[in-house]
């Protein structure tokens, strides 16, 4: 059995926003010769989030007014989290309704995704460099 690790790193500019990072995990993929097996996608940091979705701009805006009026940013006040000096209780709660990983088939040496699914990075606190990991196992 093959195993293959590689950290992605981002640094989106705004405080959210979503990334398609389908293309460097179908690189990924391709680097590590698997062509039957499972790849996990996973933030390495608790205020951004790994998920499956659509890639269509109106489904992004609508995650994020809606992860907005679930966990508003402002007043920052209103979080006991903030109260250590931080102002990213509303990120901790966002990444935590849009998960930290997923977890994907590898078949023929292919994402084995159904129709529009594609895996996206969500950033709920940035404007600094996170990093992704993807593993690899498989034949």
């Amino acid at each position: 059995m093959k195993s293959y690790r590689r950290e992605l790193w981002f640094n989106l500019p705004q405080r959210m926003g979503f990334m398609n990072i389908t293309p460097q995990v179908e690189e990924c993929l391709k680097e590590s010769g698997v062509k039957e097996g499972l790849v996990l996608i996973n933030s390495m940091h608790i205020t951004a989030s790994v998920f499956i979705n659509d890639d269509e701009r109106g489904l992004h805006e609508d995650f994020t007014k809606w992860l907005e009026g679930l966990a508003p940013h402002l007043p920052a006040s209103q979080y006991r989290h903030n109260l250590t000096g931080e102002d990213n209780a509303d990120a901790h709660l966002k990444r935590q309704v849009m998960g930290r990983e997923v977890t994907v088939a590898i078949t023929g040496g292919r994402l084995d995704f159904g129709p529009w699914e594609q895996v996206f990075y969500g950033e709920f606190d940035g404007r600094r460099r996170k990093r992704v990991l993807v593993k690899i196992i498989g034949e």
